[in-house]
C-alpha cells in the first residue's frame, strides 16, 4: 500500500474520487481462483493518491466464484472488487489520517450490493508489494464527496 500527499488540503467545497482497479488471474483451479489486483484511488483536484497491491484468494463453488468475478448489470463494476475496496478501506482511511488527507467514502464501489447478492463464497485478500500485471481489466468511477471544513 502507497500513499502521497501531492498537496496541502484545500479549502473546496466538492472532492471528486477517481478509481482506477486492475484485476488479473493468477490461477484457476475447481473451487478456487487466485486473482492479482491493483486498486489506485486519487482525488480532484489533485490532493492525494492510494494505491494497494495485492492478491484476492477465492474459495468457494465454482457458480458462486464465478458471480464473484462477473460484471454487476447496475454498476459495471465485479462484486470482488467490492470486497477488495471492503478489506482496503480501513488501511486507506488510516493511511490518509496519517497523512492529514481527505479519505475516500467508505460505500465508494456500491458494497450495498454484496449483501443481496445472496454469493456464500469466502474472498480472502492479501496486500502484497508489488505484483506485475499482464491482462488488465480497467474499471473507472467517479465519486463525489462533499468536504466538511
Amino acid at each position: 500500500m502507497r500513499g502521497v500527499k501531492l498537496k496541502d488540503r484545500l479549502e473546496v467545497v466538492e472532492l471528486n474520487f477517481d478509481v482506477d482497479a486492475k484485476l488479473e488471474e493468477k490461477e484457476r483451479r475447481s473451487g478456487k481462483r487466485v486473482i492479482g489486483f491493483v486498486l489506485t484511488i486519487g482525488t480532484k483536484p489533485s490532493i492525494s493518491k492510494f494505491e494497494v497491491e495485492g492478491i484476492a484468494t477465492i474459495e468457494g463453488k465454482n457458480p458462486e466464484i464465478e458471480k464473484l468475478l462477473e460484471l454487476n448489470p447496475k454498476t459495471k463494476i465485479p462484486l470482488l472488487l467490492n470486497r477488495v475496496y471492503q478489506n482496503v478501506f480501513t488501511s486507506t482511511y488510516l493511511l490518509a489520517n496519517l497523512l492529514d488527507t481527505a479519505y475516500p467514502p467508505p460505500d465508494m464501489l456500491s458494497i450495498g450490493e454484496i449483501a443481496k447478492s445472496g454469493i456464500n463464497s469466502h474472498a480472502e485478500v492479501e496486500a502484497k508489494d508489488e505484483i506485475k500485471t499482464e491482462k488488465k481489466l480497467v474499471i473507472k468511477k467517479k465519486e463525489k464527496r462533499n468536504k466538511k471544513r
